[in-house]
């Protein structure tokens, strides 16, 4: 649910769908531009062998999304090998689609929307976090500030506005594509289907939608 600003300083919530008839008026980003009443699952491909390391990501999403100091949503990983090699591996929320942090939340904070992303309602939630315990990746955080649960969010605020994530519009070689993985003609779905991709500890049986190409088995933990 979105709240828009109405006539004399009223607020009105706008359903996804409501959403996006509105911003469809303004110019959007063709990478996530959706159509009325076409079904979405946001996704997030990775191309390991483009990402260098520049932290470009980790800047644009603090402040974007006014992340504390020493907190982050998405941060690198990086792995060097035996044979020289280094590997930056970039990480956050998984977003997945079986997620083990939203069974042990005792009010429903943390929840999945209609579009598969998962998210935290920071106004029910009680700062216990059992949803930070419970997540397999380490992609959640309690808040400092807000004394509640965080993490990413793929930028919500943005992207049914039509904008990319704050991480991926920010990325200088293009190591991110996100987009509706449900959408044949996105360049995440086009990826996601030709390409080999791997996820992060897949024997959890979380389904992820976080995607990524030529991720060393190393870096998977």
């Amino acid at each position: 649910m979105l709240i828009q600003e109405g006539e004399m300083g009223t607020k009105v919530e706008l359903s996804r769908r409501e959403a996006i008839k509105l911003f469809s008026l303004a110019p959007v980003a063709a990478a996530v531009k959706t159509e009325e009443g076409k079904k979405i699952k946001w996704a997030m491909f990775i191309d390991v062998d483009k990402c260098y390391g520049c932290m470009a990501c980790v800047v644009a999403c603090a402040a974007e999304n006014n992340v504390p100091i020493e907190s982050f949503r998405t941060w690198i990983e990086r792995h060097v090998f035996e044979d020289g090699r280094v590997v930056f591996v970039p990480k956050q929320c998984n977003h997945c689609e079986n997620p083990p942090c939203v069974k042990p939340c005792p009010t429903g904070a943390t929840y999945i929307n209609e579009d598969g992303l998962v998210l935290v309602n920071s106004e029910i939630c009680i700062g216990c976090a059992s949803c930070v315990q419970a997540c397999p990746y380490g992609a959640r955080f309690m808040n400092p500030v807000t004394g509640t649960a965080d993490k990413c969010t793929f930028c919500v605020h943005r992207i049914y506005e039509g904008r990319l994530p704050a991480c991926v519009e920010a990325c200088p070689t293009a190591a991110r594509v996100f987009g509706n993985i449900l959408d044949e003609e996105t360049e995440v779905r086009k990826y996601v289907s030709h390409t080999p991709v791997q996820v992060l500890k897949p024997e959890y049986g979380t389904k992820p939608k976080y995607f990524y190409k030529n991720l060393p088995k190393e870096a998977a933990r």
